[in-house]
């Protein structure tokens, strides 16, 4: 394997093995040794690829952002284009298997309650809930005025985050994940179908 090819896989190794130690003990005990011991590396290269752990976490988030990313488009590859295609493919993307994995949900969980004291991923953090109120307003706003575009945005975006956190929490999470996911795409199909027989 080409020396650029280990290091990638080194960094994914250890980018997983942080959400692992995040699923398992949470962020605030999540450690340098945690971190390696599951990856089976010593913790000096931590800081050698990523200059310490909160640079890793930083990744391990970042990667996250990535695979929801990636699952976006994804789907948006197989849509037909049209708004309401576009805005269901935001919304599964959110609730994806990954997205509403034990591993992923936990690690999530972290990353939200830590990103109100640290800045690297509060910054992180806007930056997903902006790149989710653009794709649902741009998607929003070929079909309504601009005032209602926003709007129903802001409350998409709201229902996204607060079903993917109630379903997180619950008891039966994979129902819960489910409801969730159906409940979005029937406010947003409500949305358009009133606004648009106006």
């Amino acid at each position: 394997m080409p020396k650029t090819g280990v290091k990638d896989a080194r960094r994914q190794q250890l980018i997983d093995a942080t959400m692992a130690s995040i699923a398992e003990l949470g962020m605030q005990n999540t450690t340098i040794v945690s971190i390696s011991k599951r990856a089976g590396m010593s913790s000096g290269i931590i800081s050698h690829y990523f200059g310490g752990k909160q640079g890793l976490i930083e990744a391990a988030l970042r990667y996250m952002l990535n695979q929801l990313g990636g699952e976006l488009r994804e789907r948006m590859a197989r849509a037909d284009g049209s708004p309401q295609q576009r805005l269901n493919c935001i919304i599964e993307a959110n609730f994806s298997e990954f997205q509403r994995s034990s591993l992923a949900a936990k690690t999530w969980l972290s990353f939200w309650a830590r990103s109100m004291h640290e800045p690297g991923l509060k910054r992180l953090q806007q930056i997903n809930n902006a790149r989710l109120y653009s794709n649902l307003r741009y998607s929003l706003a070929q079909v309504l005025e601009p005032e209602r575009a926003t709007a129903v945005a802001r409350q998409t975006a709201a229902m996204i985050d607060g079903f993917w956190l109630r379903s997180a929490l619950s008891l039966d999470p994979e129902e819960s994940f489910e409801a969730g996911e159906l409940l979005c795409k029937r406010f947003v199909k409500d949305a358009l179908d009133q606004y648009t027989n106006l």
